[in-house]
């Protein structure tokens, strides 16, 4: 058997979804006749008839479907693979466009940027900052960090880091706290996810009524709160990293809420970019900056003198970092 005509695959792809010639010329900006003409040419070329006429109705056959799962595949990976070179080549090669979380931008990323530019000077950052789930091929995006589960359909994804919740205050909320048991925090203002909260609580075996006096969309929001000494937090560790190394924050007990699977952050790129060498650059200055912080994070945590005391004690739940 001679090899399938290409040309006439995208045209194949169309019918066999739309069942309609016509309306698979308009989707195409082509002619109906040009459309009927290149499914013609395909069954020429392969042998046998790919679809069945049933009136205006042209319909997939059993060997036309059994093409059409081969075919598609191929198609959406060479469409994929354009879109990432449309974003490669579009402006200058050497700008990176990230989408990424506002709290992950502002609480992390952004305070690390001067190494970045120290480091890669010729390379520049083009921050989008979106709690949506952005399509990376469609809207011209080279990678994205994201909190999620994952797998991210015709992307590559590298598991950053889990980050815990832990219980945060201002200084001056610490220095009120200091000596409390860790039930009295529910005297206090909390911020935040309720069923976050009595999780936490849980861990100490604490049963109190949560009644959040605000909730955020965006944990950045919720940390600047905290600092303000508006309430008490409950927040990913890293985003407070360094505001718990400069004591803007404090951490208010030992309890952490170990961080879910789903809530894991990810690195996820199409896998046409993975050997482009700004995104490689990208990738592993990012690494090499998490390491940075988790040793940051561990060297505070070692030597932090916790405000409050557990009231109770439930050694199989509570999870110390």
């Amino acid at each position: 058997m001679s090899r399938l005509p290409l040309n006439t695959l995208p045209a194949f792809r169309v019918v066999a979804r739309l069942g309609n010639l016509r309306a698979a010329a308009q989707e195409l900006h082509l002619t109906h006749s040009a459309v009927s003409q290149q499914i013609k040419l395909l069954e020429e070329q392969v042998g046998f008839e790919l679809f069945d006429r049933r009136g205006r109705r042209i319909v997939l056959n059993a060997a036309g479907a059994t093409l059409q799962r081969a075919v598609e595949p191929a198609l959406d990976r060479l469409d994929e693979g354009l879109r990432a070179a449309v974003a490669v080549a579009h402006g200058d090669a050497q700008r990176i466009r990230l989408s990424l979380l506002p709290s992950f931008a502002q609480r992390w990323l952004l305070p690390r940027m001067p190494r970045w530019r120290e480091r890669h000077p010729d390379i520049s950052l083009e921050l989008h900052t979106s709690q949506r789930v952005v399509d990376l091929q469609r809207e011209g995006f080279h990678v994205a960090l994201r909190q999620g589960t994952g797998p991210w359909r015709g992307l590559q994804a590298e598991r950053l880091f889990d980050s815990p919740l832990i219980a945060l205050g201002s200084p001056a909320a610490a220095r009120r706290l200091h000596g409390c048991s860790t039930d009295a925090l529910a005297d206090e203002p909390l911020l935040g996810n309720v069923k976050l909260w009595e999780r936490w609580f849980a861990l100490g075996c604490c049963r109190v009524a949560v009644n959040p006096v605000a909730t955020f969309n965006d944990s950045g929001l919720m940390l600047q709160a905290v600092e303000q000494d508006i309430g008490i937090g409950l927040a990913r560790e890293v985003l407070a990293a360094d505001a718990l190394r400069e004591g803007r924050l404090v951490r208010l007990s030992p309890w952490a809420l170990p961080d879910a699977t789903a809530y894991a952050y990810w690195c996820v790129f199409p896998t046409e970019l993975e050997d482009w060498p700004p995104l490689q650059a990208f990738r592993a200055w990012l690494r090499e900056e998490l390491a940075l912080s988790l040793q940051s994070l561990a060297e505070t945590g070692r030597a932090a003198d916790y405000p409050m005391v557990a009231s109770v004690h439930c050694p199989n739940e509570i999870s110390t970092l």
